[in-house]
């Protein structure tokens, strides 16, 4: 998982507790959160939510911490489930407190993939995970290919926050790439102008030679298919990540 700075903590105390700010940014957040090797991001929201929870703490903390669980690919049926068995463990009444909190924050989930393999849109599979290309991602893609005859065309799912870094589709003659938004809600810009909406029926067409990025917004799932526009000596440039701070102020 790609580093997302935090600034949470010395916005807060940086005046009045510098280093407690510190460790929080940049330790809790910065280090502990980015270790995937043992537990996904997924995982250490499930763990978070539930030591909140139990912990009997239902302010901006639990807020924080349900909507990075919504982030990080929980699904509203999901928090529903875990809620519900912490109920028999830690109370009844922290329950109701959590599941107010939850219903509202998981109230727009109509584009996370379903149980079936496809997104909510229900006409492409979800496909596998992205990681040959997962290099040029921040956050976790998923990747099927519909057709490799002809015009190559792929059905390609954003996880909430993920997107794709700025690149070039490059050609000699023809070439360039057609987005089909299916699902969710995403962004799309080219360089030097601005982000561009993106929402199901919408249509990017993308000419060769363009540095462009696009992904998801950063509280939904998006889907796109996308079509490969054939061309002379086709080949594509991936270049620098979509900077952190300019994709947090899309909203």
């Amino acid at each position: 998982m790609a580093f997302q700075k935090v600034t949470a903590g010395r916005d807060s105390l940086g005046d009045f507790a510098p280093q407690f700010a510190a460790l929080n940014d940049d330790v809790l957040f910065g280090e502990v959160w980015s270790r995937e090797k043992q537990l996904s991001p997924r995982d250490r929201s499930i763990i978070t939510v539930t030591s909140l929870m139990t912990s009997g703490i239902f302010d901006s903390s639990l807020s924080f911490h349900l909507q990075k669980a919504k982030e990080n690919g929980v699904t509203g049926g999901e928090i529903a489930e875990i809620l519900t068995q912490l109920a028999f463990y830690s109370g009844w009444p922290k329950a109701w407190a959590a599941f107010r909190l939850a219903k509202d924050i998981w109230a727009k989930e109509d584009s996370t993939p379903g149980p079936d393999g496809t997104d909510k849109s229900g006409i492409f599979p979800l496909g596998q995970p992205n990681k040959a290309f997962a290099p040029y991602f921040t956050g976790r893609s998923y990747l099927q290919m519909l057709t490799t005859e002809g015009v190559p065309i792929a059905n390609v799912t954003f996880e909430p926050g993920c997107r794709n870094n700025w690149h070039i589709h490059k050609a000699d003659q023809g070439g360039g790439q057609i987005l089909l938004c299916t699902s969710g809600r995403g962004w799309y810009q080219e360089w030097e102008k601005e982000a561009r909406e993106l929402h199901p029926g919408d249509v990017v067409v993308i000419p060769a030679g363009v540095k462009h990025w696009h992904g998801a917004a950063k509280d939904e799932w998006f889907s796109h298919l996308a079509v490969e526009v054939p061309g002379v000596n086709t080949a594509n440039e991936w270049l620098e990540p979509v900077d952190d701070e300019q994709y947090g102020k899309l909203k």
